[in-house]
C-alpha cells in the first residue's frame, strides 16, 4: 500500500498534548449542552425521523427544488450560477470580483469556500480575502485550515491566540477571552466597512422564495451579508428545503446538534434585494450552486445518504477518534465520521483511502447524528471499496513490472543472450511460467506474440 499520509499525520497529533486537551475540553462540552437540550425536549426521536424523511424527499426532487431556488432567486433580480466543479465556482466568484474593482472581501463562516479553494485564488489575484467569523479569523491568521466545522479553531488555547495577535496583529499580550475578542473586533470593523464584496455560505435555502438561511452567534455574518455592495452565497445542491415547514424542522436539528442551543443568537434570512435600489443592503445578490460530485454521490444508492448531512458536526463531537487527533489530522475539508465518508466520495478514493479506517465502528456518530445517517454502514462499504481498489492497482503493478523487467532484458544484448541461456535451461520450469500480456517465450528469446 502507498505510504500512509493518515498515520503520519494522527502519530504527530497524539504526540502533541496541547492539541488533545483542547479537543477533548470542547468537544466533551458540545457533547454535554446537546444532551442538556434533547433531554429537554420529549419528541426528539421523533423530531429527527422527520428530519430523516424531510432530508430524503428533498435528495428525490432535488432537481426541482433546485429549479425552483433559481427561479425564486432571479425572479427577485438575483443571479443564480450553477458551478460544475471548484473551478468553475472560483473563476464566477474570482471574476465577479475583478470586474467590480474589488480588493477586499470579507467572508462568513463558510466551509465550502475551503472546498473550493477560493481564497487562494482571490490572493493570486490581488483580492484580500478577510475571514470574520472568529475561529475562522484566528485559523487564517495562522495559516492554517478550520479543523472542526462548528468551532474552527476548537485546536487553539487562548495563550496560543494571545501570542498569534501580538505577532500578527500587534497587539498587547492579554489571556481573558473577552479582551482578546475586544481585539478582534476592533481589526475586523474596519475591513466590515472597506470591503466591496462578501461572501458567505448557506445552512440552507428555501426553494419557495428565495431565501439563503444562515445561523450564527457573532453577528459577523450580518455585517459580511449587509455592508458590502455585493453579495456572493456559494452552497452546494443538497442544502436546498422546500419551504419553510421543512426550514422549521431542519433548523432546530441543527442547531440543537451543533451547540445545545434552543436557538442561534442570530438567524438571517437573505433574499436579493428588490428592485428599489435605494434601499440599505447589498446592490448585487448572487448564489453559486455548487455540484462538486455531488450529483454522482446522489447517483450511488449505498452513499447518497450522506447528502442528508446538515453540518451540525454532532458526529465529531462523540467521534472516540475525532476527540483524540483533531481534525487536521485527517488532512481534509471535511474531517470527523462525515468526512471520513464524504471527503474519499469528493476528492476521490485513492487521495483518501485512509480516511474510512480512522473510525471504531462504534456507532456513536450513527446515534447522535440528527437525521439518522448510517456513517458506520457507509464507512464498511468504502473500506470494501479501498481493498478492490488496492487488488486492481497491484494487478496494475504486477503487470508494469513485468514489462519493465522484459524491457530491460531485451534491450541489452548481452543480459538477453543469458537470459536466453536461462530459459532454455530452465524450459521445463518456464513452460509453466506466463510472458508479460503481449508476449511469448521461446527456446531463444522472448518475442512479440501475434
Amino acid at each position: 500500500m502507498r505510504e500512509n499520509r493518515f498515520r503520519k499525520r494522527y502519530q504527530a497529533a497524539l504526540n502533541d498534548a496541547q492539541l488533545q486537551k483542547g479537543v477533548s475540553a470542547a468537544t466533551r462540552l458540545l457533547v454535554s449542552m446537546r444532551e442538556k437540550t434533547v433531554a429537554e425536549i420529549p419528541d426528539w426521536q421523533a423530531l429527527r425521523e422527520r428530519g430523516r424523511a424531510i432530508r430524503e424527499h428533498t435528495l428525490d426532487h432535488l432537481d426541482g427544488c433546485l429549479e425552483t431556488l433559481e427561479q425564486s432567486v432571479t425572479r427577485q433580480g438575483g443571479h443564480v450560477f450553477w458551478a460544475k466543479d471548484d473551478e468553475a465556482a472560483r473563476r464566477y466568484v474570482l471574476d465577479l470580483a475583478l470586474s467590480r474593482g474589488v480588493k477586499t472581501i470579507v467572508k462568513g463562516k463558510s466551509m465550502i469556500s475551503e472546498e473550493i479553494g477560493l481564497n487562494d485564488a482571490l490572493e493570486a489575484h490581488g483580492v484580500e480575502p478577510v475571514e470574520t467569523d472568529l475561529g475562522e479569523f484566528i485559523v487564517q491568521l495562522a495559516d492554517e485550515h478550520p479543523s472542526h466545522i462548528l468551532a474552527p479553531a476548537i485546536h487553539k488555547t487562548k495563550e496560543d491566540i494571545s501570542l498569534l495577535f501580538a505577532r500578527k496583529l500587534l497587539k498587547p499580550k492579554v489571556t481573558e477571552p473577552k479582551a482578546l475578542m475586544a481585539q478582534a473586533r476592533e481589526h475586523l470593523r474596519g475591513k466590515f466597512l472597506e470591503a466591496q464584496m462578501g461572501v458567505t455560505g448557506a445552512n440552507f435555502a428555501v426553494a419557495r422564495t428565495g431565501t439563503v438561511v444562515l445561523t450564527e452567534n457573532e453577528g459577523n455574518i450580518r455585517f459580511s451579508t449587509t455592508c458590502p455592495p455585493v453579495h456572493v452565497s456559494i452552497m452546494s445542491l443538497e442544502k436546498v428545503v422546500p419551504d419553510w415547514s421543512e426550514l422549521y424542522v431542519l433548523l432546530n436539528l441543527l442547531i440543537i446538534s451543533a451547540t445545545g442551543q434552543r436557538l442561534s443568537t442570530y438567524v438571517s434570512f437573505l433574499n436579493p434585494p428588490m428592485a428599489d435600489k435605494t434601499r440599505h443592503g447589498p446592490k448585487e445578490f448572487h448564489l453559486v450552486l455548487l455540484d462538486n460530485g455531488r450529483s454522482r454521490i446522489l447517483g450511488d444508492e449505498r452513499y447518497r445518504s450522506i447528502l442528508r448531512c446538515i453540518r451540525c458536526a454532532a458526529c465529531f463531537n462523540v467521534c472516540p477518534v475525532y476527540t483524540k487527533i483533531g481534525g487536521h489530522a485527517y488532512g481534509t475539508v471535511y474531517p470527523g465520521p462525515m468526512g471520513s465518508v464524504l471527503s474519499p466520495l469528493l476528492f476521490g478514493l485513492d487521495a483518501h483511502e485512509e480516511l474510512p479506517f480512522a473510525s471504531t465502528l462504534c456507532g456513536a456518530c450513527r446515534d447522535v447524528c440528527p437525521v439518522k445517517i448510517d456513517i458506520p454502514n457507509m464507512l464498511l462499504e468504502l473500506r470494501s471499496d479501498v481493498t478492490e481498489n488496492w487488488k486492481a492497482r497491484h494487478r496494475m503493478y504486477g503487470r508494469r513490472l513485468r514489462v519493465e523487467v522484459w524491457s530491460r532484458v531485451a534491450g541489452d544484448e548481452t543480459v538477453l543472450r543469458w537470459a536466453s541461456r536461462i530459459a532454455r535451461s530452465a524450459e521445463p520450469i518456464l513452460n509453466v511460467a506466463k510472458a508479460p500480456d503481449g508476449f511469448k517465450l521461446s527456446h531463444r528469446r522472448f518475442e512479440r506474440s501475434e
